[in-house]
């Protein structure tokens, strides 16, 4: 770091963010020579060797995804104990600033960043990829309105190691999916979720659950009733709160089940809302006018008895032109929305393009009834040369039947860049590189669990330079490594409830102890052997501790009283009744 170079190409020029999870530095590609962010992990978390793992591969399966609405990611390496991205530097700020500075936000800002957000989510989960971090601190807006959203890989290893390392990431919790809490199985749906919360905190300008620690949060998530924005907020569009709540709901399967679904949602909204706005106003001053002549017929009550029938009847005729008016009105909004929904003009979703020749997808269009044009060509990193990369309007759009639909067909990968072939068996890895130009090298066995031949390692990284013809060394599994397994988080939880999790996650359980908690009810486990989302080899026992309630005080001593005085007997009986008393203890 002395000097302020990693790599022999990366240079730091200035400090421009600090995070819980590392620091943020403005640099230079000098190879390149373009400006560059580089994100160093911080020494606590290089420590983990599973922590660094994670963050390796799916950094690297990050590095494949292009879209607007993402930050790019250039390179991912290590030099010494430094470990480190090259992403594209942002001009802009974070979200999160945004909602501290300027929240309650307009609704309709709020609709154009979720739409954004859920656009990049979207290639991201097409790519069987999940954020599991989505939240305003991992989403930024640049100085032209555009949202970009970042921490992919960070995001998916933390949540595969620890979340309690350092007191700076548990604000993550704020923003989890019940399952995530659980420590369950998590999808798209689970990023949608948390999508939703952020939703609520633009509108709202809070989060919907907050505690004094992290466990309090997630118990909340998990047990708790969002409370509706509107309750807090005024002016929010019923439908835009009803696709918060649908958003947010516990159950995965009530949510919305694709980022696709949510963003037709939030267009719709936008239709209605705008449409329906313009006819509140209209009908509004028919309504205010109607109201005036209402009081001048009041005023002129004591005219005759003919003057007064001729204006009531005056008055009947307006209110039934008003009626028309109104109808007429939520006719036309009606004929509008269902226009755009397209009841009125035939629409089909756009076709699968991607990855297909020219020829290919035109035939493709015409079997399926649209006009195709192609577009420019475009340098891809996971397209090969001739194969269609992007498509306009994208995969599952609705579009009009005969419509035109433009294609930009791939040049290839930037001459000197190598494709990412991580995640791919042997013989495809090998046909990848071959049509980017280079030839498989050294390839070394190592024992994983993942299938036998899958691609675990490259060297040289995706998008790393390098010659053409050169070899590119892979790391690939025997399929014999012992399966881990996810290790789910017990604390907070029942012991009925944690023995059942412990079972399906493929483990057994261990000791279980108990003892004295202030803190945590009876009857709940509140120390796990094991950190959750941690890997472990399925079958070892996890240990667990479980509370016996707050501890009971202890009772106050009371000393013994002195022994009284012998009292000299009174009487005769009383002296034969103690003479006989010690001859019965004596005997």
């Amino acid at each position: 770091m002395s000097s302020r170079l990693l790599s022999g190409r990366y240079e730091l020029l200035e400090k421009i963010g600090d995070g819980g999870m590392a620091v943020v530095y403005k640099g230079k590609d000098r190879l390149l020579n373009r400006f560059i962010a580089i994100k160093i992990l911080r020494p606590e978390f290089t420590k983990d060797a599973t922590f660094v793992e994670n963050f390796k591969r799916e950094s690297q399966a990050a590095a494949g995804l292009t879209h607007p609405n993402i930050v790019g990611v250039y390179d991912v390496g290590r030099e010494g104990n430094i470990n480190y991205i090259v992403m594209e530097l942002i001009e802009g700020r974070t979200l999160n600033k945004i909602i501290e500075d300027e929240a309650p936000m307009d609704y309709k800002r709020v609709i154009d960043i979720s739409k954004q957000v859920a656009s990049a989510l979207r290639i991201a989960h097409k790519n069987k990829i999940i954020h599991r971090d989505v939240k305003p601190h991992n989403i930024m807006i640049t100085n032209d309105g555009i949202v970009k959203l970042a921490d992919f890989g960070i995001a998916r290893a933390v949540n595969d190691a620890t979340l309690s390392t350092g007191s700076k990431i548990v604000g993550s919790v704020h923003y989890f999916s019940p399952e995530q809490a659980r420590g369950n199985y998590v999808d798209e749906r689970s990023d949608i979720y948390s999508l939703g919360i952020v939703m609520y905190e633009m509108l709202t300008g809070k989060v919907p659950f907050d505690g004094e620690n992290p466990v309090t949060v997630a118990l909340k998530h998990i047990n708790e009733e969002i409370r509706p924005p509107s309750e807090l907020v005024d002016g929010i569009p019923p439908a835009l709160e009803r696709c918060v709540m649908k958003a947010t709901n516990k159950y995965q399967t009530n949510r919305y089940s694709s980022a696709d679904e949510l963003i037709e949602e939030l267009d719709n909204i936008s239709f209605v809302t705008d449409v329906a706005g313009t006819s509140i106003f209209a009908a509004s001053d028919v309504i205010e006018k109607r109201n005036k002549r209402r009081a001048e017929i009041e005023a002129a009550a004591e005219e005759d008895e003919e003057k007064q029938k001729e204006k009531k009847r005056r008055k009947r005729k307006r209110i039934a032109i008003i009626t028309a008016i109104v109808l007429l009105l939520a006719l036309a909004l009606g004929w509008y929305v269902a226009f755009r929904m397209g009841v009125f003009s035939p629409t089909k979703p756009a076709p699968d393009f991607i990855d297909k020749t020219f020829e290919q997808a035109k035939e493709l269009a015409e079997k399926e009834g649209f006009e195709l044009k192609q577009g420019k060509d475009v340098y891809s990193n996971t397209i090969a040369e001739g194969r269609i990369a992007t498509q306009e309007p994208d995969v599952g759009i609705e579009t009009a039947k005969e419509g035109t639909i433009t294609v930009h067909v791939s040049k290839g990968s930037k001459e000197g860049m190598v494709p990412n072939v991580v995640g791919l068996d042997k013989e495809d890895a090998q046909k990848r590189l071959e049509e980017y130009g280079y030839i498989v090298g050294n390839i070394i066995v190592d024992t994983q669990p993942e299938d036998e031949g899958t691609v675990l390692e490259q060297k040289p990284v995706a998008g790393s330079p390098l010659d053409k013809e050169s070899k590119v060394e892979l790391t690939i599994s025997d399929g014999k490594g012992v399966e881990k397994g996810t290790v789910p988080s017990v604390t907070g939880l029942s012991l009925k409830e944690a023995k059942s999790a412990i079972s399906r996650a493929g483990f057994a359980v261990g000791r279980v102890d108990y003892d004295w908690s202030n803190s945590v009810s009876k009857g709940y486990v509140m120390y796990q052997q094991y950190q959750a989302n941690s890997l472990l080899d399925k079958g070892t026992s996890i240990d667990i501790q479980v509370s016996k309630g707050k501890e009971p005080e202890p009772e106050p001593v009371v000393p013994d009283e002195p022994d009284e005085p012998e009292q000299p007997a009174e009487t005769g009986e009383a002296e034969s009744g103690d003479t006989g008393e010690a001859g019965d203890t004596q005997g």
